[in-house]
């Protein structure tokens, strides 16, 4: 691994009150509904446990895994779904949880995927925005933590190769010269 260190950016104070503000306000909106989490893996798992827990209407969860990551810092732009669903989407009020949306393809082929399936309702959570990274402009975010510079970023479930998903901080990853 190349010589790097890592740098706090988003304190864990911070990155807990922003996760029980989204819940507060996910809790509000699905008022009187089942929510159905989907976790994108591996990177959202802390993040929607997290954030489960702070929503007071009935949730439910299941979890998939689609790859457009090799192990670089550089989206590969192909996706696959490595772990389907388990359960069908039909009629369910829908909310995809994320950990980070960077260039948006990975997000725009599985929100197209996820509609066929007919939920009610179909909308995106994701801990951190890197928006000045989008190269397709139909990924609508419903629910923002943290927009985030173009930095690499770890913790909170992200990783750099496999390391640092357990900090419970935002840090960014920086690369000694």
């Amino acid at each position: 691994m190349d010589k790097h260190h890592v740098e706090v950016m988003i304190d864990e104070q911070t990155v807990d009150k922003r996760i029980a503000e989204i819940g507060a306000k996910i809790s509000e909106d699905y008022k009187g509904k089942n929510v159905h989490m989907i976790c994108v893996l591996k990177g959202g798992v802390f993040f929607m446990c997290e954030l489960a827990k702070r929503v007071s209407v009935p949730v439910s969860m299941d979890f998939m895994s689609v790859s457009s990551y090799g192990s670089g810092t550089k989206s590969s732009g192909v996706v696959k779904i490595v772990k389907d669903l388990d359960e069908p989407l039909a009629g369910k009020d829908v909310l995809v949880v994320e950990d980070i949306i960077d260039s948006g393809r990975t997000l725009s082929y599985l929100l197209k995927n996820l509609q066929s399936r007919k939920p009610a309702s179909l909308k995106l959570c994701t801990l951190l925005d890197k928006p000045e990274r989008r190269v397709v402009d139909d990924v609508r975010v419903d629910y923002t933590g943290f927009e985030v510079p173009d930095v690499f970023v770890v913790g909170y479930g992200l990783d750099y190769d496999q390391n640092y998903r357990n900090l419970p901080y935002i840090g960014a990853v920086k690369f000694d010269e």
